[in-house]
């Protein structure tokens, strides 16, 4: 395949699925929590508002189980002002909430069962077992199985576009999901708040775990397309070099 060929799949590719952001506040060491992996908010309250300024340009907001397990999560898209800004921007004033657990495995008491704005679509394998299915759908949760030991996420995207009409879906992590969808190629755009702390330790979460790339000429390469500084902190947004 020549490498026009190449560029034109790709195009299409994305046609057939939404543009996919992914929002990372990390350390300057590379993580995402401390060694414990227990996630406690590290970054400035200008991130926290950039998170929500960044849902109001996505249809969907995406996360794993253990981010929901985490807190008091609720992926809402936040207050009135950033619900008007939603709506300013062409989008629905609550978006579509995805949770990605292969096996089914989340607390059934966690905070955004609690929460009815918008559906809440919980993305399984067939690991996950028929009783935690329907335990899932009587908290109001729409299940869909993609994959048989692993999530596949260049169907599950395809069926966001196709069944919800997402064409712009945020991920928040964690690590392992954003390694899926990087060597997946299903990454547009990376939105990195880098902050001055190091946490350290060889456990700790990072912006990409999993598998990752098993050489140099494999490595996923980015383009820098804005930086700016505020405060102590340093707002990085990058474009998937393909």
């Amino acid at each position: 395949m020549s490498p026009k060929s190449k560029v034109k799949s790709s195009r299409r590719g994305r046609t057939q699925r939404p543009f996919v952001f992914l929002n990372v506040a990390m350390t300057a060491d590379g993580k995402l929590a401390p060694a414990n992996r227990h996630f406690v908010p590290f970054s400035s309250r200008r991130d926290q508002e950039l998170l929500h300024e960044l849902r109001t340009h996505a249809d969907a907001v995406m996360a794993g189980a253990r981010t929901v397990d985490s807190g008091p999560v609720t992926m809402g898209p936040g207050g009135k002002k950033f619900r008007a800004l939603r709506l300013k921007n062409g989008f629905s004033e609550y978006n579509l909430r995805v949770v990605v657990s292969g096996t089914g495995s989340i607390n059934p008491r966690a905070e955004i069962f609690r929460h009815k704005f918008s559906p809440l679509i919980i993305l399984v394998t067939q690991r996950a077992s028929t009783a935690r299915v329907q335990r899932l759908k009587k908290l109001g949760a729409i299940v869909h199985v993609c994959g048989e030991t692993e999530i596949d996420f260049t169907a599950a995207l395809a069926w966001l576009r196709r069944e919800w009409k997402v064409k712009r879906l945020l991920c928040e992590g964690g690590g392992e999901i954003n390694d899926a969808l990087l060597r997946a190629d299903l990454v547009d755009e990376i939105n990195l708040t880098l902050c001055p702390k190091i946490f350290g330790g060889r456990t700790a979460p990072t912006l990409a775990d999993g598998i990752g790339a098993p050489s140099l000429a494999a490595a996923i390469r980015l383009q820098l397309k804005s930086q700016r500084r505020v405060g102590k902190e340093l707002f990085l947004c990058c474009s998937i070099a393909r």
